[in-house]
């Protein structure tokens, strides 16, 4: 039985680092190929104008697309590159935020009868924002703590939360035992 395994949680957590290295533990235990799935590629394809209008046809700024529709294309192309991967028998890590999504992740492992496995990963305010210091992307600060506290206060997310502040993505890979993050075990069972 195929794993898919969701790697949530807000910027400047880890997910995209953590993933990998999730990903690569699961090859080395498993001897199963693993299919890593990073959200935010998506959402890098979209080239749109800048805040001050830096793309222009006959002289009129182009437009932007609604950040709805982005979103909706992005978790469109995210669940159907993962179910190809789920449907040739891999097992599937994805990295990126769920916010009201949970239910279409559930969709998608009941359809293809996977292992749902379900990680938000978290960190304190003040490592959140050292983090997203380090990599430039200061902008990211305010949505990042805002992500981080809604969350953190969603039901859904209730024992599904892993704070990693203070740890390095190695330590938060080895510490991490998959089956307390379980939605849906091996057969159907939840």
């Amino acid at each position: 039985m195929s794993k898919l395994i969701f790697i949530s949680g807000p910027c400047g957590c880890g997910k995209t680092t953590f993933a990998d290295l999730l990903a690569k533990r699961l090859v080395r235990e498993g001897g199963r190929t693993v299919y890593v799935v990073h959200g935010d590629v998506f959402h890098a394809g979209f080239v749109e104008p800048g805040e001050k209008g830096d793309f222009f046809v006959d002289g009129q700024a182009s437009d932007p697309v609604l950040w709805e529709d982005i979103l909706r294309f992005n978790w469109d192309c995210l669940l159907y590159t993962a179910g190809r991967a789920l449907a040739q028998g891999l097992d599937v890590v994805i990295d990126y935020v769920i916010e009201g999504e949970l239910s279409r992740i559930r969709d998608l492992s009941d359809r293809h009868g996977a292992a749902l496995v379900y990680i938000v990963l978290t960190a304190s305010e003040q490592e959140i924002e050292r983090r997203i210091r380090q990599r430039g992307d200061v902008d990211m600060i305010g949505r990042a703590l805002f992500l981080k506290r809604e969350l953190e206060a969603m039901p859904e997310n209730k024992g599904h939360l892993y704070d990693n502040t203070g740890r390095t993505p190695e330590e938060s890979v080895r510490e991490i035992a998959l089956e307390r993050f379980a939605l849906r075990q091996a057969g159907g069972q939840r």
